[in-house]
């Protein structure tokens, strides 16, 4: 078993370690470059241009790796379908804002039934399924919640709020691939834990994708994910927590996420309620620090530590 997480690992890293430096010029061929918001930090102005949907190349490495683990790991194809749906998702809203200049990219109530309809298809399984028991551990107990029919509706309310959490957390060079790569790691280790270890060459997968993926995404950043990457790493987050039981256990250990999409959802609902007043200097949250002088490495360096913490205290709570 730690063998598969070892070998897993070093694949997703060498996958998008040799594809990115001919990703990388070719979406600039492309003109996949990113646009950037006028009224956020100045400092962000330099990045416009700089290509982005680089999710796409961590996307085929963590499929090639799950596909070489999955006949010994069949639990990894329902976790790996939503993964990639997402993806498809975020492809097409990054397709829709960088090559067809659609500022809003997809229709918002498009995106959002496309989102719901993949994870619907995903409930339904997990819920039908006699592979799954479909109940959830309430952290620091030895309790099990168990939603009965609706098990469903939450299940869509918590991925939803996972993969837009994960959406809002890409931003500044770096921080979602590094958020992320912890969690995926905290992933494969419950895995094993668990006894299974079903997930363990996917997640091994994401993390080692994630850490090549870095060496171009890092400040000063050569290549953005875009909503294809972000939105692909918020489903495996999500289904991954749901295969294994844990879905309670999300907001410990993706605090960021949940941080990130409350900030822009108290900023709005503030700023509609006052007519024109904010709570924070902007949203999500990463740019509210960057505004109060934090460099983009600082930022990046501190949700990491607190991730990390964070998984160390949802360890705690098996």
């Amino acid at each position: 078993m730690y063998f598969d997480l070892v070998i897993s690992i070093l694949l997703g890293f060498a996958i998008v370690a040799a594809i990115m430096p001919f990703a990388i010029p070719e979406l600039h061929k492309l003109k996949f470059g990113q646009e950037v918001r006028d009224d956020g930090p100045q400092s962000h102005l330099k990045k416009q241009g700089t290509p982005t949907m680089g999710g796409i190349v961590f996307i085929i490495a963590i499929a090639i790796v799950s596909v070489i683990f999955m006949g010994r790991y069949p639990k990894i194809i329902p976790v790996l379908l939503l993964t990639i749906g997402f993806g498809i998702v975020g492809f097409v809203d990054d397709y829709l804002k960088v090559v067809k200049h659609q500022s809003e990219g997809f229709n918002p109530k498009q995106k959002s039934a496309c989102q719901f309809i993949i994870t619907l298809i995903f409930a339904v399984y997990l819920y039908l399924s006699p592979d799954y028991t479909n109940l959830m551990k309430i952290p620091f107990t030895e309790i099990y919640l168990n939603f009965g029919w609706f098990y469903i509706p939450v299940l869509l309310f918590i991925v939803l709020g996972t993969d837009n959490g994960a959406n809002f957390t890409d931003g500044i060079d770096g921080l979602a691939s590094s958020v992320t790569a912890v969690i995926a790691i905290f992933i494969a280790f419950v895995s094993m834990y668990k006894g299974d270890g079903e997930l363990l060459p996917m997640a091994g997968g994401v993390f080692g994708s994630l850490l090549g993926f870095l060496v171009f995404n890092c400040h000063p950043a050569k290549i953005f994910m875009g909503d294809t990457g972000s939105l692909a790493l918020g489903g495996f987050v999500a289904a991954a927590s749901f295969e294994m039981g844990i879905p309670l256990f999300i907001p410990i250990f993706a605090l960021i996420y949940l941080v990130e999409v409350l900030s822009v959802i108290i900023q709005v609902t503030y700023f509609k309620a006052t007519h024109g007043k904010r709570v924070f200097r902007m949203a999500p949250i990463h740019h509210h620090y960057e505004l109060g002088g934090w460099s983009e490495t600082k930022v990046v360096t501190v949700f990491t530590i607190i991730t990390i913490l964070l998984c160390l205290v949802a360890a705690l709570g098996m």
